[in-house]
């Protein structure tokens, strides 16, 4: 995000719309694929509340298998009928767990039904372990709600089950393990299918694209500007009121036999010791195909006093012609080590922008979120076609979001790191946080799986080529 009069404090709170995918259903599956042998859960549902302002899934995961079952790799999804124009927000009120390993997320049916065209998909952390055989979870006490608190209909939900006040085996949530279904009917149409792991489908052939490894010397170094990108340094928003865009703090170096490129963003408490960082390319010649990049984020700075409100981002965006005008776009990758906007913890947001207006505020954008720590590398995907914006992150989907969100007008590709705001940490103790990047990479109309960018990957590394732009203008 790059505009200076957003508060995205406020377009969250605004936001009108979220996404992603996937249906469960009334029976269990009974044919499991051959991954799953020996791994197989149910779920067991109650409801806690049939009132009008949230829905409250309490939830258990049951280990039914002969094996033991690693909570990371289970997913389960709640379905339901969105209201009208709704965005929703998710909350833990309690689990057995630990609420910080929880993870919840919101996706769009590819096929919607009368009761189903969005899931709450849960997921586990690390932190949360496994479960024997025989063994559950213990209570999840779930909850979500429409984002400005408007009142909501249950009784057209697909998993709500206005009876079910005891715990009990529940078939219209659905469960996989490793991204096989091993539990659940989706709604009509929507039935779950095993991720896809074969990594040795090659990419398409042909088709222009923009490459680059950051093989630079530095923020001066003249191929920088020849291949199209720009070192952010006038002043302005987004971030601390009075910050400097500081070009020096985007510095390159090689890891292993990459080269890197470290954006760092600092700050001793004050707008005027803060220090902004952003590359973006010049021309907006970017649309429909694939966006990939290696990004690492940090939870903690270098030294010094931790709790600064940071955003580290991988972005595409354009203008905004006129408040709510409906050729704006942007899509975002955006990771909150210490929360913000109010978010209390670190937290991963995927957002696609159809527009909005700064003054009063009004979005119209789609999102979703995963509450957990991203620190380290990770691998970010994202296509865009005639009928989707589906967000990957490491191989699996994170978010998707439809066609409502599609761009208009080509963009630019963006990275910075900024700080919202000075009130996460009020010491006047220097401090400093580094998002580095080691490739971007952008291939026009084509939409690539996870697996197909990093064998286009392989292959520009292959053959030793560090920067390709075979992209048009845009006419």
């Amino acid at each position: 995000m790059s505009d200076p009069t957003r508060s995205r404090s406020l377009r969250l709170r605004a936001a009108l719309a979220v996404a992603a995918v996937t249906g469960l259903g009334a029976t269990a599956l009974t044919a499991l694929p051959a991954a799953a042998a020996g791994e197989a859960v149910t779920v067991q549902y109650r409801q806690s509340a049939t009132g009008s302002d949230q829905v409250e899934p309490w939830l258990k995961v049951v280990n039914t298998g002969t094996s033991s079952v690693p909570l990371s790799q289970v997913k389960v999804r709640y379905y339901f009928k969105a209201d009208a124009g709704a965005s929703y927000s998710y909350a833990c009120s309690w689990a057995v767990k630990g609420c910080a390993n929880l993870t919840g997320t919101f996706g769009t049916l590819a096929n919607p039904t009368a009761t189903a065209d969005r899931y709450l998909e849960v997921g586990f952390t690390a932190g949360a372990g496994s479960l024997a055989p025989g063994a559950d979870t213990g209570d999840m006490q779930l909850r979500f709600h429409r984002s400005n608190w408007q009142p909501l209909n249950q009784n057209d939900d697909y998993s709500f089950g206005p009876a079910q006040t005891a715990y009990a085996n529940w078939s219209k949530v659905t469960a996989t393990v490793g991204g096989v279904p091993v539990w659940g009917t989706a709604p009509a149409g929507n039935e779950p299918s095993p991720t896809p792991t074969d990594p040795t489908t090659p990419p398409p052939t042909g088709g222009a694209a923009l490459f680059d490894d950051f093989n630079y010397t530095g923020h001066t170094d003249p191929a920088i500007n020849t291949h199209g990108w720009s070192v952010r340094s006038n002043s302005g928003g987004p971030g601390v009121p009075g910050a400097t865009w500081a070009p020096e703090n985007v510095t390159f170096a090689k890891e292993g036999t990459n080269s890197i490129m470290n954006l760092r963003s600092s700050t001793a408490g004050t707008g005027e010791s803060t220090r902004h960082t952003e590359i973006l390319t010049r021309a907006t010649k970017f649309k429909n195909g694939t966006y990939a990049a290696r990004v690492r984020f940090s939870d903690a700075p270098l030294s010094g006093p931790d709790g600064d409100r940071v955003v580290q981002t991988f972005f595409t965006i354009n203008d905004l012609k006129a408040p709510m005008a409906d050729d704006y776009a942007e899509y975002d990758f955006e990771y909150l080590p210490n929360g913000g906007w109010g978010e209390p913890a670190n937290i991963l947001y995927t957002t696609s922008w159809e527009t909005y207006r700064p003054d009063p505020w009004e979005a119209v954008n789609a999102h979703s979120e995963v509450r957990a720590s991203y620190a380290g590398w990770h691998d970010l995907v994202l296509t865009v076609d005639d009928n989707a914006i589906v967000y990957y992150v490491d191989g699996q989907e994170f978010g998707r979001h439809d066609a409502r969100y599609l761009p208009e007008r080509p963009m630019s590709i963006n990275f910075n790191q900024w700080l919202i705001d000075l009130a996460g940490q009020t010491s006047t103790t220097p401090r400093a946080y580094d998002q580095k990047v080691d490739y971007v990479l952008h291939v026009k109309d084509q939409v690539l799986t996870p697996a197909q960018v990093a064998a286009k990957l392989g292959a520009y590394r292959s053959a030793g080529t560090t920067f390709e732009d075979t992209v048009p203008a845009a006419q």
